[in-house]
């Protein structure tokens, strides 16, 4: 069953990792990527996870009240058992939750992705296949490139100013290309003249 794409803000939101080894480790610095206040709960808990912070560490077993107010719940411990416990309590509440290797107790995964800034490629097998998923990861590397991070920020810096100055959405839209190329092409954000020409030359046509 393929699963629907869609990207979730998780910025300084609440997020639960349930386990406290290596596997939740990986977990964490995922959420962490993404902006996500890291709350992570189990009996013992790895140096790494400490030293990643900032993390709420609670040093105890996964009780149902630490999922309360979490945008989404990771269950990484070493119990198959346990983790399914604590993906059957968030179901129960609404919440999201990855049960880590245990499909069948997931309402949703992780991706294999790439991120440079805002811009993030993510790709999906519905856990039939990671070497499918790390191949296309591979491959999309060679094109989501640094610049592409910096490209996309600065684009989004100037959509104000693009759309109180051409008129046309199809007219804004080439000035984007013609901008985007031309970042492409010198490896360099395109400069206030280069804007200008243009948003001129397209408002003449």
């Amino acid at each position: 069953m393929a699963y629907f794409p869609m990207f979730v803000e998780l910025e300084k939101r609440p997020c639960l990792v349930a386990g406290g080894g290596r596997v939740a480790y990986r977990k964490v610095k995922v959420l962490q990527d993404f902006g996500a206040r890291v709350y992570v709960a189990a009996p013992v808990i790895c140096a790494e996870i400490y030293a990643s912070e900032p993390v709420a560490c609670i040093e105890r077993e996964f009780a149902p009240a630490d999922a309360e107010g979490m945008a989404l719940v990771v269950a990484a411990t070493d119990d198959a058992a346990e983790n399914h416990r604590i993906a059957g309590i968030c179901a129960e509440k609404g919440i999201p939750v990855n049960a880590v290797d245990q499909m069948q107790d997931c309402s949703f995964i992780f991706p294999s992705y790439i991120r440079q800034k805002d811009v993030v490629a993510a790709f999906s097998s519905a856990g039939n296949s990671p070497v499918i998923t790390q191949y296309l990861k591979r491959q999309a590397a060679e094109l989501l490139t640094e610049q592409i991070g910096d490209l996309a920020e600065y684009l989004g810096s100037i959509r104000q100013q693009v759309k109180e100055l051409v008129p046309a959405e199809g007219q804004r839209k080439r000035v984007y290309e013609q901008l985007l190329q031309i970042g492409l092409e010198t490896g360099r954000i395109p400069n206030e003249g280069e804007l200008h020409q243009f948003i001129n030359s397209t408002n003449c046509e």
